[in-house]
């Protein structure tokens, strides 16, 4: 039970970005229409196919780079926690090892089913026109690996000071 938190924000955040992109891009018909307006210009829906890494990084469609990806991602799940679990961590903590352990397994899935990760997500804001598009996942990798630089050293014990 000691890393209860952990395991249900990963699998909360993997769930939701896995129903996310369901909905989105399968029941909401995105794959065909390519774009969704919901709160112009400050949310839209816009099909992305990611076949690299952030803002299309390594795209260059090979099926060795998609391994390399899935292998890197998983990597990186197993050395975070690692990490947390051989720490004491506080709730905040392991709620951020979770949160970036569900995005980054549910951008694996994606890998593993299409070839690529699904995107659909696009903001814009202030006469600023963004091109790039993310998923839900991606928010949660993104908040739960700040949460872990900003929680990290704040153990559930409290450390002894030196005299």
């Amino acid at each position: 039970m000691r890393f209860s938190l952990l395991f249900w924000a990963g699998f909360w955040a993997f769930l939701l970005d896995q129903a996310s992109k369901y909905l989105v891009v399968h029941w909401m018909g995105l794959a065909r229409l390519r774009s969704i307006d919901v709160l112009p210009p400050l949310l839209n829906f816009r099909y992305g196919e990611n076949r690299g890494i952030n803002f299309g990084l390594l795209d260059n469609g090979a099926d060795l780079s998609r391994w390399l990806l899935i292998g890197f991602s998983v990597l990186v799940c197993l050395i975070v926690l690692t990490w947390v679990m051989r720490a004491q961590p506080a709730r905040w903590m392991q709620l951020s090892a979770g949160l970036l352990v569900g995005g980054a397994l549910g951008n694996v899935i994606d890998r593993l089913l299409y070839g690529y990760v699904l995107d659909f997500l696009n903001m814009s804001c202030c006469g600023f026109n963004n091109p790039f598009v993310f998923n839900v996942g991606d928010i949660f990798i993104f908040v739960g690996a700040a949460g872990l630089i900003l929680f990290e050293g704040r153990s559930g014990a409290r450390r002894k000071k030196a005299p």
